[in-house]
């Protein structure tokens, strides 16, 4: 059994690893921000323990980690960065509330969080650190901000890598497709019909597909493996 933390983690894909790991026994936290309702179904249907804070802000990280260690009765062994936002425009058309607030909220977030949860780690001589990336990091039309951050990741992920191997730490990263997720519902039909039609296996992902990699990549059985970003995109996109 290992002591969890999930950001963004009571919908779409972070709900699914929240599930997921909990079924395997682990003690989970799923981290959330805005969607109380969500929070709260995770807790009474699953029993696993949500905390509410702002993932952008070191402060607030650094107290809700220390709140969530004496939840867990012990120190963060497995974390999941997986929160993120998209505020989508063509640069010329890009605020600079929307450019921060997606940089902010999808890459710095994961300084915050693995910044201060890395020192016990190196201590403990052990971690899994799993951060959620994008099939669009590597460019997409009106997402400057989006691929910018989730490119970020991409290279933040293999320089950890390298810096905590010696102590038993991996630093991977999924990279997920176009994904059945409340972000895909609400794109038209027609849109939808195009993006699949691009998807060598036809169809769009699913949460749990993408849980399973990332649990994988948390897993004891991955001990071996880091600096590894993981796609999981049905062919859309060969790494």
């Amino acid at each position: 059994m290992r002591r969890v933390l999930i950001t963004g983690g009571t919908r779409g894909i972070g709900k699914a690893i929240a599930i997921g790991m909990h079924k395997q026994g682990h003690k989970v936290i799923a981290n959330y921000l805005g969607n109380n309702s969500a929070a709260e179904a995770l807790e009474k249907e699953f029993g696993i323990k949500t905390l509410k804070w702002d993932i952008a802000d070191y402060s607030q990280c650094k107290a809700a980690i220390e709140k969530a260690e004496n939840m867990l009765e012990g120190n963060i062994e497995i974390l999941f960065n997986n929160a993120g936002i998209a505020r989508d425009a063509m640069l010329h058309k890009q605020s600079i509330e929307n450019w921060h607030a997606v940089i902010d909220t999808n890459l710095s977030s994961v300084f915050n969080m693995t910044n201060l949860i890395l020192p016990k780690m190196r201590e403990a001589k052990f971690g899994r650190i799993v951060s959620t990336s994008s099939v669009n990091a590597h460019g997409m039309l009106g997402q400057t901000n989006y691929a910018a951050a989730k490119a970020g990741i991409e290279g933040f992920t293999k320089s950890l890598a390298l810096e905590v191997a010696r102590y038993g730490i991996t630093a991977n990263a999924i990279a997920p497709g176009y994904i059945d997720t409340e972000m895909m519902n609400i794109v038209p039909q027609k849109i939808l019909d195009g993006i699949i039609a691009h998807v060598p296996m036809g169809r769009l992902g699913k949460v749990e597909e993408v849980a399973q990699a990332a649990l994988f990549l948390a897993s004891e059985s991955s001990s071996f493996i880091t600096g590894v970003i993981l796609p999981v995109n049905g062919g859309l996109r060969m790494y």
